[in-house]
């Protein structure tokens, strides 16, 4: 029985979970025509590092995050290459490839799914 007190990066495996999950999630996004545009200026070492950093934090791994907010990071894209909720629920679909192919359990997909949807708004500045 999982204990409820465990914090949602404890349940999906910690540190090596969150690695394995973004390196799966990026080599899916990377491959996908509808969004890999987005990412082509960008240093996908370093975009993994924050992405692993964030994630930690937004699933309860670390109780600071001192990025940058989503509306601030994609404010450009939105404004300038025409980020929108097509290019959000592709990269979503990608997000829950990963989280099944990795074996969650449909329990765990739906929490990070949740997290996920949750950023709808800032991510598109809406």
């Amino acid at each position: 029985m999982t204990d409820q007190k465990q914090t949602l990066f404890e349940r999906l495996g910690g540190k090596p979970a969150v690695e394995a999950a973004v390196d799966l999630f990026y080599e899916k996004i990377m491959a996908d025509d509808r969004i890999n545009h987005f990412f082509k200026n960008t240093d996908m070492k370093r975009q993994r590092a924050k992405q692993r950093v964030f994630l930690t934090y937004a699933f309860g791994g670390s109780p600071n995050y001192s990025g940058a907010s989503m509306r601030k990071v994609h404010e450009r894209l939105v404004k300038e290459e025409g980020l929108n909720t097509n290019h959000f629920t592709a990269v979503a679909e990608n997000l829950q490839a990963t989280l099944e192919e990795l074996g969650l359990s449909a329990d765990l997909v739906g929490e990070v799914m949740a997290i996920a949807a949750s950023t709808h708004d800032d991510v598109l500045n809406l």
